[in-house]
């Protein structure tokens, strides 16, 4: 796809890879409507738009839909769905509240946000959607039980829409990033970030291939590991 003046809706854009994935597509010429709790402080540009939006509500996000096609309502051509958040204990030791908040963001979040968004892809027959999951979602990881089990559905739900999509000539893609220096890691305290995890903006660059592929392929999986990882 050619990027230049094609406009994209980025969740969870305050920091870390949706950050490093917005700085990434307005260097690719693109509009892009950020959407979080939050505006990112570090972005200044007359092709960026900040929607406040808590993906984890239907309502919010409904009303983050209407803003944005107010912004750009010639369409959206790109969602990436990357809001996320996990707390790191075993099992039995998180919270009902904080379970809730992760499959409420994790999974919730991406069926709400993709729900409002798709229609008007099939709709225009244009649309990618990219799905930021997490090497979470291919197996298990001690401590991480429910974060895990929230990022297996959605590879089950990118899965599955990527058949049901393909028809309508939107693609969808899930990445599945593996240890990124974030402040992700702040809730999981028996991780020790280092210098050899990948950056966010070698995820965002991984968004950017997937979303230059030409029309006749279609990326459906891409797992991204660091070459070295010491923890």
């Amino acid at each position: 796809m050619e990027l230049k003046n094609k406009t994209a809706i980025v969740t969870g854009v305050s920091k870390g890879i949706g950050l490093a994935t917005v700085e990434a597509l307005l260097a690719q010429d693109m509009h892009v409507i950020g959407w979080g709790r939050s505006a990112p402080a570090a972005i200044s540009h007359p092709h960026f738009h900040f929607v406040k939006c808590d993906v984890g509500n239907y309502t919010s996000v409904e009303a983050a839909m209407q803003a944005t096609l107010a912004i750009a309502p010639a369409g959206i051509d790109v969602l990436v769905n990357n809001a996320g958040l996990g707390y790191f204990r075993l099992f039995d030791e998180l919270t009902i509240e904080e379970m809730t908040e992760m499959m409420q963001t994790n999974v919730m979040g991406v069926f709400f946000v993709t729900k409002v968004v798709l229609p008007h892809m099939k709709e225009r027959k244009l649309g990618h959607i990219i799905n930021i999951a997490s090497i979470a979602a291919t197996n298990g990881i001690p401590e991480g039980s429910v974060y895990c089990a929230s990022k297996h559905a959605v590879r089950g739900f990118s899965s599955s829409l990527f058949k049901e999509a393909r028809p309508f000539n939107v693609k969808v893609t899930c990445i599945y990033p593996g240890s990124v220096k974030t402040d992700f890691f702040v809730h999981y305290p028996t991780v020790q970030v280092n210098d050899n995890f990948m950056q966010p903006q070698d995820i965002a660059n991984g968004v950017v291939y997937c979303l230059q592929t030409p029309a006749n392929l279609l990326p459906v999986d891409l797992e991204l590991r660091p070459m070295l990882l010491k923890m």
